[in-house]
């Protein structure tokens, strides 16, 4: 059954091995288009071509066995020359982020090619496809828009190019077989059930989640935020507030303010920092005192510590977040064929001067 295929099998190997000598290493997206056949195919060549010592197989292709390939405490490594990296904004939580896969690209020798796109944008494949072509990119972090009618074909794109990948702050699952993408992500549903516990055990007993535009980590906020105050033993509700750029801003504060003191809350936690910082401002001009009369927790801690007072908040670990999203890049090559990792990393809770027992001051 075999045989009629032997002659097919021998032009490939001699072609792999002739891309191998010229170009020092082959990628399987490029030999799926110069040799006809499917990328499962080229797998299956590569793993036999390995298993007689003729190449060593790297994520998304193969290496000859002398060149390609670092040792590190007994651990087989391929280097990472440049990682393309995408986020939805260059301002806020995400420079964190960038930092950690700044420092461990430097560690390694490695450039870091970083793309601001915009929670707008619908189909971010163009960017991630120039990023590949024009600079070289071989390995990607990526934070996709996950609520476009593409999100799904750009998970299927990073798949496709055989190149390592690992989303950040992002869940999705691989097409075809539906098992999950390497991902790191913080716990945000735990960071607001922090919050509640934290609140509750100051004595409060009536709390309020305000939350502005619909987004990956307000729709996790959410999640925690009734099932921890459940536990905590206290009372929840949840309120939207505009945007505090839109000149909606003001008045839609102001009714939820008038709302919270109808339905006796004391304390809120609000995402994002730069919505508390407002609200807080809107609260003092009402005649209101934080903590006193109401004790404020920020969700996300960039810029909390800048108000006045000093914001209590959730911080996510932006920083390590990214380190570890570098790591699992080399952890895949390192061993192509593990199982996807998907790391939870658990945010803290930095004490300031906006939360004190109700009706106390700090």
């Amino acid at each position: 059954m075999n045989e009629p295929h032997a002659p097919l099998a021998a032009s490939r190997r001699k072609a792999i091995l002739r891309a191998l000598a010229n170009a020092g290493s082959v990628r399987i997206t490029a030999l799926t288009a110069e040799l006809g056949v499917t990328a499962v195919t080229l797998r299956r060549d590569l793993k036999l071509m390995e298993e007689e010592g003729l190449l060593l197989r790297v994520h998304g292709g193969a290496v000859p066995p002398e060149g390609g390939v670092v040792v590190d405490s007994g651990e087989r490594r391929t280097t990472i020359h440049s990682v393309g990296v995408l986020v939805p904004s260059l301002s806020y939580y995400w420079p964190g982020v960038v930092r950690g896969i700044e420092k461990r690209a430097n560690d390694n020798g490695a450039r870091v090619l970083l793309r601001g796109t915009s929670y707008e944008l619908q189909d971010e494949r163009p960017v991630l496809q120039r990023m590949v072509e024009r600079e070289g990119a071989d390995a990607f972090i990526v934070a996709p828009n996950t609520d476009t009618p593409h999100a799904g074909d750009v998970v299927e794109w990073l798949h496709n190019t055989g190149l390592p990948f690992v989303l950040a702050e992002r869940d999705a699952t691989m097409p075809g077989d539906s098992a999950p993408a390497e991902s790191v992500t913080t716990d945000h549903a735990l960071g607001a059930a922090m919050a509640a516990h934290h609140l509750a055990e100051l004595g409060h007993r009536h709390l309020s989640l305000i939350t502005t535009q619909d987004s990956p980590t307000s729709r996790k906020v959410i999640s925690g935020w009734r099932p921890g105050c459940a536990s905590a033993n206290v009372t929840a509700t949840e309120h939207v507030v505009a945007d505090h750029r839109s000149p909606e801003f003001g008045e839609s504060a102001a009714h939820i303010l008038d709302q919270l003191k109808d339905e006796g809350v004391t304390a809120v936690l609000i995402h994002p920092d730069a919505v508390a910082l407002a609200i807080v401002d809107l609260a003092l001009a009402r005649g209101l005192s934080v903590p006193g009369d109401l004790s404020v927790i920020a969700y996300d801690d960039e810029i909390a510590r800048l108000g006045s007072p000093a914001l209590t908040a959730v911080h996510p670990p932006r920083f390590e977040l990214g380190r570890t999203a570098y790591d699992l890049l080399l952890g895949r090559l390192a061993d192509p064929d593990r199982a996807a990792h998907r790391v939870l990393l658990s945010p803290s809770l930095n004490l300031r001067a906006s939360t004190a027992a109700p009706g106390r001051a700090s």
